[in-house]
């Protein structure tokens, strides 16, 4: 009786555009690997940071020193940080213009908060249309793998004398090995995906709420000092 043949035999034994399919598949989950693991500590940092900033930030504590703080620390600002330096900035470079309008400031300081907001879900968006694609595109990497595996193994049984079970199975196995390697790096992918991308919505909706609040409490600053 034969010995069932081992993963690694169906892999070997694979013809070379299998074996190719198959590399590239285990590429493609080894790179969504190293981009969730990426991922997944930078978005934990944003909102880690984001609600330290923010606690901050209603604590009560003058505005410029915060400012300060952030500008002479040595660490790049992310999330709230961003565009509370970005916002505050701008607007500090404005009030010290003379007669300056209350209205064009705070839509340059608007401006100004939006960009550094739309470039901070930009950044954090990062990897996603990778994990995206690898999970759209592996099942039929792996499918396209099968299919050309079994038709391999039926075009070599036309030169069997006698057909039978054993004479096909270990190249359909081969076959099917293709898209078990595909659904293996897409499975991960979309479930990556789908968590990471909703997670950007939440941290972007408390970013453009911050922006909406910030803005409020500047625009109230220059109407009392007029």
């Amino acid at each position: 009786m034969n010995e069932p043949l081992s993963i690694i035999d169906l892999v070997t034994n694979a013809s070379i555009v299998v074996q190719c399919v198959m590399a590239i598949l285990v590429l493609a989950s080894l790179v969504s690997w190293v981009m969730i693991f990426q991922r997944g500590f930078s978005l934990s940092s944003i909102k880690r940071e984001s609600i330290a900033f923010e606690d901050e930030f209603w604590s009560g504590k003058d505005l410029r020193k915060i400012y300060l703080e952030i500008e002479a620390s040595e660490r790049e600002p992310v999330g709230m940080e961003l565009i509370f330096v970005a916002g505050f900035k701008e607007f500090t470079r404005l009030r010290q213009q003379k007669e300056a309008d209350p209205d064009r400031i705070m839509q340059s300081v608007q401006r100004a908060m939006r960009v550094a907001l739309l470039r901070e879900e930009e950044r954090m968006e990062t990897s996603l249309p990778f994990l995206a694609t690898v999970g759209s595109t592996s099942p039929y990497i792996g499918l396209f793998g099968t299919v050309w595996g079994i038709m391999n193994s039926f075009r070599g049984l036309a030169t069997v004398n006698q057909a039978s079970l054993s004479v096909v199975a270990p190249g359909i196995s081969e076959a099917l090995v293709a898209t078990a390697i595909g659904l293996f790096a897409a499975i991960p992918a979309v479930i990556a995906y789908n968590r990471f991308a909703a997670q950007v919505e939440i941290i972007v909706n408390r970013l453009e709420a911050f922006t909406d609040e910030f803005s409020g409490i500047l625009y109230r600053g220059i109407r009392r000092q007029d």
